[in-house]
């Protein structure tokens, strides 16, 4: 049996992030993975890359195309309002698998049959043989971890994506509200294709198993973007994957030697933002929480508490982003696909207008270099996790004395491009002197 300090189950991005931030600390870390089943293909933001960077995945940033324009007909109107970067998973994922071996973590290539968890460690067993023990487990299998205790889910959602080969050509992608649901689509410039509709699991009269990948034919031949971006193939039926994309939420993300993180603890709706970006929110801090739990088990507390409003509050506001997105279709209301999403997962605003009258400063769990500390904080309504500093400037004596009406002397003491930063950030908060 091979002993182990940490292991992380999965190597996508949340994983991968989390065993390189750990392998920065000094821990022995090793990353269980088995390749992914099925071809896939993701459009990314500059956010996407941006996180991907500060995570450390050089290799993996490098291996997403260069950005190409993202066609949009929404709500029956059509525009080209961004660009995306198209991410070809397989080879994200063999360049992500690089940037793990150069940092010297171990990777293991297996499928995880169980794991046997206890107080004193981890027993994980492998189809490929000898089991591991590790003293701390980090999940980051996504979708495909186990779901163990109380959750929230949305709308039950099923995305079905199409896969066929065309001539090379001239990238490009898409998105398209349907009346029953939505699709997205792309074309990589060596000719590979993807579309893939997302629909209520519920609701949608969907036909009998082997007559899905005839089915999806038919829809693509009704699309006008379909016929704009790709040839004749795609009206003919092609290689179909099934899979959820409910969004969930795990109430516990966390224990004393054990962490979730990515689509393991939180997974969004398709609509609710980038799946990736999503899931490098919640792996960035993970090294810090494992840390503390690992060497200051006093503040595991404050730690697990750290990890899960992070983890439920990056949900909500990706959720909300989605409600907000899919509101916006307005042709087909009592639709059950739309009227359910719309409403979900509450009323609350994304964003509150600011009232500078509710900002207040508490005392909150921080990342204080590699270790969850505690702080006081400014809590805002669009900030309900505080904020520390801003471009390392403590916020909290500053609101004091801005509540006290004792703020000039406060601001003069602080250089020119600091005081004015200072000065808007009070400003966008609702402050009037």
């Amino acid at each position: 049996m091979t002993e182990l300090s940490i292991a992380v189950l999965g190597a996508g991005p949340a994983g991968a992030a989390v065993a390189l931030g750990l392998r920065r600390l000094g821990y022995q870390t090793c990353v269980v993975s088995e390749w992914r089943r099925f071809a896939a293909v993701e459009g990314v933001s500059q956010r996407v890359l941006d996180g991907l960077r500060q995570a450390g995945l050089e290799r993996a940033l490098a291996s997403a195309d260069a950005p190409t324009p993202r066609k949009v007909l929404w709500n029956g109107d059509g525009q080209s309002i961004n660009q995306e970067c198209l991410l070809d998973r397989p080879r994200f994922d063999a360049a992500i698998r690089e940037d793990l071996y150069a940092a010297g973590v171990t990777v293991i290539e297996a499928r995880v049959l169980r794991v046997e968890s206890s107080a004193g460690g981890h027993l994980i067993h492998l189809d490929s043989g000898e089991p591991l023990r590790a003293d701390f487990l980090v999940e980051a299998r996504g979708r495909q971890a186990p779901l163990a205790g109380g959750r929230l889910r949305g709308p039950e959602t099923l995305s079905l994506l199409n896969q066929w080969q065309e001539s090379p050509g001239q990238p490009g992608s898409a998105v398209e509200s349907l009346a029953d649901g939505w699709s997205w689509m792309a074309r990589l410039a060596d000719g590979r294709c993807y579309w893939q509709v997302t629909l209520d699991a519920n609701r949608s009269e969907l036909p009998a198993k082997d007559e899905l990948a005839a089915y999806c034919a038919r829809r693509r031949g009704d699309s006008s973007l379909v016929r704009g971006l790709f040839g004749d193939v795609a009206l003919q039926p092609a290689s179909l994957h099934a899979r959820s994309s409910t969004a969930i939420l795990l109430h516990e993300a966390g224990g004393p030697n054990w962490l979730r993180v990515g689509d393991a603890a939180m997974a969004v709706d398709p609509l609710s933002g980038n799946g990736i970006f999503q899931s490098l929110s919640s792996a960035l801090q993970a090294p810090a929480v494992i840390n503390t739990l690992l060497q200051c088990p006093e503040r595991a507390d404050l730690a697990q508490r750290f990890h899960q409003q992070r983890v439920e509050q990056l949900f909500l506001r990706f959720a909300r982003t989605g409600r907000d997105f899919y509101a916006m279709e307005q042709r087909w209301p009592e639709q059950p696909f739309w009227r359910d999403r719309r409403q979900w997962p509450d009323a609350e605003p994304l964003h509150t207008p600011p009232d500078f009258s509710q900002v207040r400063v508490e005392r909150l769990p921080v990342i204080r270099g590699d270790l969850i500390d505690e702080a006081e904080v400014v809590v805002t309504a669009d900030q309900p996790l505080g904020i520390w500093h801003l471009q390392g400037i403590e916020l909290a004596p500053i609101v004091r004395s801005a509540l006290r009406g004792e703020l000039e002397p406060v601001l003069v003491a602080l250089p020119v491009e600091q005081r004015r930063m200072v000065q808007g950030w009070l400003l966008g908060q609702g402050y009037r002197p």
